[in-house]
């Protein structure tokens, strides 16, 4: 029998988070011939030449069997993180799009609006996008599909149940409460808080800091992102900054018992895990992309404001970690309400679903 050729558009490195327990379910599936395409990395050198970079991880990767390519055409079908830049050079593939991260940034609608003559079969994580990307009018001939969060596929099948390992690996204390920091890198709060949360964590936490991606590579943010955060960790024997090629956050968020961020996706994964979280508000109606166009597609003064908790200085996040730690009964009602509507599924089983669905449109497509 002929294999069905898939093709995971990865893109960037930390984008592989999103797929990976459906690249896993691929992998064990002998029908399919599986590859990989991770070819859009780049990092800024002299502070003006943008090189192609290759991650050392690919290599790693290989060794484990990842079969990686250039090739465009002659899939059957195309998984990627983030719409295409040119659609017509993957033929008549089936063109799957999973978000690469959810969130409140307008990114993903910006994305199909500029994509409205190509059909993608876009996955979604709750009844919230859903609404949202119809609300936009930006789904052209596209369809959407509600079959959850693969992403978080892992945690709820116990397979990050090891907090203690994970945490003294990096030389933390297991009995602590942890924070993971995760900001995006724009908007961003590091800058303004980049002292205070050592200070405000120092005594009862240990601390995480995940940086974006690209606050590593120096295109899309300046290297003093990561630099500003690789002065201050060896000063604070609690913390931790995960390095570039640790790509997948998941493990730590199922690890961690308070997130923050301002508008990192890892915000409504959070949410998604059942756990408290603190926001760091922004001022938002200054928050554009260069057209003009908002950032976000929610305040984040106002997002989950009824179940997480907001912070707008510096001085207040040790009493924001407490709360988030102990939230009131009415923020945790809140919550559940919020991930009711925000998420579907939440058992582990969103990446079979979203194969299913695949196979049922290769189906409907060869009798088409």
């Amino acid at each position: 029998m002929k294999k069905i050729r898939i093709l995971f558009k990865i893109g960037f490195l930390y984008h592989k988070a999103a797929f990976d327990p459906l690249i896993e379910l691929y992998l064990e599936d002998e029908r399919y011939d599986v590859y990989f395409a991770l070819d859009e990395e780049r990092i800024r050198k002299f502070g003006v030449l943008n090189l192609k970079f290759r991650p050392p991880l690919i290599d790693e990767l290989e060794a484990q069997g990842y079969r990686f390519t250039d090739e465009k055409a002659g899939f059957d079908v195309i998984m990627a993180g983030d719409t295409l830049r040119n659609a017509k050079d993957y033929g008549d593939a089936l063109l799957c799009f999973l978000n690469h991260g959810t969130g409140i940034k307008t990114i993903l609608y910006r994305n199909l609006a500029k994509n409205l003559d190509t059909r993608y079969e876009v996955f979604v994580e709750g009844q919230y996008r859903v609404d949202r990307i119809e609300h936009s009018g930006m789904i052209g001939k596209s369809e959407v599909h509600l079959v959850g969060l693969p992403k978080l596929d892992y945690v709820f099948q116990g397979r990050f149940k090891d907090r203690e390992a994970l945490l003294k690996r990096w030389g933390l204390d297991p009995e602590k409460p942890t924070v993971i920091f995760a900001p995006t890198y724009k908007p961003t709060c590091l800058y303004d808080v980049k002292d205070a949360i050592f200070e405000a964590t120092k005594e009862r936490f240990n601390l995480i800091i995940k940086l974006h991606h690209y606050s590593w590579m120096g295109k899309y943010a300046p290297h003093k992102q990561h630099e500003i955060y690789e002065e201050r960790v060896p000063q604070y024997p609690h913390s931790v900054l995960l390095p570039m090629d640790e790509y997948n956050i998941v493990p730590y968020m199922a690890a961690a018992d308070v997130l923050m961020s301002e508008a990192s996706s890892t915000v409504f994964d959070f949410l998604a895990l059942g756990k408290i979280g603190v926001i760091y508000d922004l001022p938002c109606d200054d928050l554009k992309h260069s057209d003009g166009q908002p950032l976000l597609e929610e305040d984040n003064r106002e997002f989950l404001k009824d179940c997480f908790v907001h912070v707008d200085a510096p001085e207040k996040l040790r009493e924001a970690f407490d709360l988030a730690l102990n939230p009131t009964s009415d923020m945790i009602k809140a919550a559940k309400r919020e991930r009711d509507y925000r998420f579907h599924g939440l058992d582990g089983e969103a990446s079979l679903r979203l194969k299913r669905k695949v196979e049922q449109l290769l189906s409907r497509s060869v009798i088409g």
